[in-house]
């Protein structure tokens, strides 16, 4: 009986997964809801049950149902800190998805504890050395980068590097992402040179070792066309995007998300360039491919929404834009909470929208939403709030408003000097 109920399970779990890489969610999710009644014969705390709510709360996660994803990522975290020490590592994975969850919520307070316990687990059972260490430290990195914590992301990045140096081969593909997060490290110091090595090095050992048509093949030429475009090296660029286009969509098909961001980025090359004819169909197609793959309401498609009502202001097309950040801002109050960092930036772009269509009373009433919610906040992001500032100071010159005008503009600069002052 125990055996015929394995079987079921596996058979259930393995299809599950089959559908998920599939991008079939709706049998992924039948299949999982499946092989989770089969795992729960087992009892209430079996590892089996703990993979098969870990992996279902994957599909949450891609699917855009973060609240879902997290009450499962909870019980599977549940499960695994009542086992012995043989769960440690699926324990260090729960603490590591959870975390990877809030940080994608923009939920960094959360997430940081979870990572910090996920690296220290990790140390205990592998030693310190290990390079799943060194993918701990490379998370707990990225965290801290995202928030601009440069400072606290470095030493963690280069401890990364330096354990997988170490243990690995110096041919091994594995050490691409750790080279590749401190490339982005040094880009974001300006120190491009540094960050251009380390990815022609990430692009190297990937194309020795899968192959010049490998998708991670077209991650590094992504990750050099992004810095080349930053850089201004536009010509170097484009070529770059196209070759990792046309490599994701040779390995994925035209209808994976990952061809949603490629077309994103060649779309913001062509942007840059002022090429806005051939960026225009790039953001469309990326916009159609998220709705049909992701759904409606995936934060994703929102990024697709503001980037086609952008290239829409700059061209003055007569289109009511403000409807496509409405729709964008509505997404992200949905998945992030409604005084979340994402939903400020949201409020603010959909201000200048009205603002470029003379709805000025909408675009002010939008702007002292934002303020509201960034004045609620113990420390509200400075550069934000003197963006705003300058907003409503264009808004008001724009009205006629110079006394406010001026009032709105001198904010903005106090900060500003405030920031740019040495500490």
């Amino acid at each position: 009986m125990a055996f015929g109920q394995t079987s079921r399970w596996d058979d259930a779990i393995n299809a599950a997964e089959r559908s998920f890489r599939q991008q079939q969610y709706r049998e992924a999710e039948s299949q999982y809801a499946q092989a989770e009644k089969e795992a729960e014969a087992f009892g209430p705390f079996d590892q089996r049950l703990g993979r098969t709510l870990n992996n279902r709360a994957e599909l949450y996660v891609r699917e855009a149902r973060y609240t879902e994803a997290e009450s499962l990522f909870k019980r599977s975290l549940g499960i695994w800190e009542k086992g012995d020490d043989s769960t440690a590592t699926d324990k260090a994975t729960a603490l590591n998805n959870l975390a990877a969850l809030y940080q994608y919520q923009g939920r960094y307070g959360e997430a940081e504890p979870l990572y910090q316990q996920c690296l220290a687990l990790l140390e205990k059972i592998r030693g310190p050395e290990h390079p799943d260490v060194g993918s701990a430290l490379n998370n707990l990195g990225a965290l801290y980068w995202e928030q601009g914590q440069i400072a606290e992301a470095e030493p963690l990045y280069r401890r990364a590097l330096f354990i997988k140096e170490k243990v690995l081969r110096p041919d091994d593909p594995a050490l691409a992402p750790s080279l590749n997060n401190l490339a982005g490290l040094y880009i974001r110091q300006g120190k491009y040179a540094e960050g251009e090595s380390l990815l022609k090095r990430a692009l190297s050992l990937r194309e020795a070792a899968f192959g010049p048509e490998h998708p991670d093949v077209g991650n590094s030429l992504n990750n050099l066309g992004a810095l080349y475009s930053v850089e201004g090296r536009y010509s170097e660029a484009e070529p770059m995007y196209l070759r990792s286009l046309a490599i994701t969509e040779k390995s994925l098909g035209p209808n994976h998300p990952d061809i949603a961001s490629s077309l994103n980025n060649l779309a913001e090359l062509y942007r840059s360039e002022k090429k806005y004819a051939e960026a225009e169909p790039l953001y469309r197609r990326a916009l159609a491919i998220r709705e049909k793959v992701l759904g409606p309401d995936h934060p994703e498609v929102a990024q697709s929404l503001d980037r086609l009502a952008g290239l829409l202001v700059l061209t003055s097309k007569q289109i009511s834009v403000d409807l496509l950040y409405q729709r964008a801002l509505a997404i992200r109050r949905k998945v992030y909470g409604p005084e979340s960092p994402v939903v400020v930036q949201s409020l603010n772009n959909l201000g200048v929208a009205y603002a470029e269509e003379d709805k000025f009373p909408q675009a002010e009433q939008t702007f002292s939403d934002v303020l509201t919610i960034l004045t609620k906040q113990p420390k509200p992001n400075a550069l934000t709030l003197a963006t705003v500032y300058t907003n409503m100071s264009n808004l008001y010159r724009r009205e006629g408003k110079r006394k406010k005008a001026r009032e709105m503009a001198q904010k903005a600069k106090t900060i500003r000097e405030v920031e740019e002052s040495p500490s």
